[in-house]
């Protein structure tokens, strides 16, 4: 997403960014077509063009701001180990799904994000 926006790379899946002054650059969600069949709209939930928005815009927005590609990898590397790190282990329920879109609404450690939720 960081080379989408930055004209890295192409943008074959048109994916759109927004500059918001509290949130940074956040991508646009593209908006599902609810008339198609369960399993196609299961395929274009799971696909990078909704996926991809919806992770980048889960990042904090001093990440999504940076426009050095150096700093911005060392930055969410410093970001992503700071998360907690709790894999699917059999017979133990996990607090989530260990994705960052479930921790990032995880209130007890929201101060990642300054403090908010989604």
């Amino acid at each position: 997403m960081w080379k989408i926006l930055h004209h890295h790379t192409s943008n074959d899946i048109n994916v759109q960014f927004v500059s918001r002054p509290r949130f940074g650059n956040l991508a646009v969600i593209p908006s599902a077509c609810r008339h198609s069949s369960a399993a196609n709209q299961s395929l274009y939930d799971n696909s990078f063009a909704v996926i991809g928005p919806k992770l980048w815009n889960a990042m904090p927005y001093h990440l999504n701001s940076i426009g050095d590609r150096e700093h911005f990898k060392s930055q969410l590397t410093q970001f992503m180990l700071s998360l907690p790190d709790t894999p699917p282990i059999r017979g133990y329920t996990p607090q989530n799904s260990n994705s960052l879109l479930c921790w990032r609404n995880d209130r007890e450690i929201s101060s990642l994000w300054g403090g908010h939720t989604m």
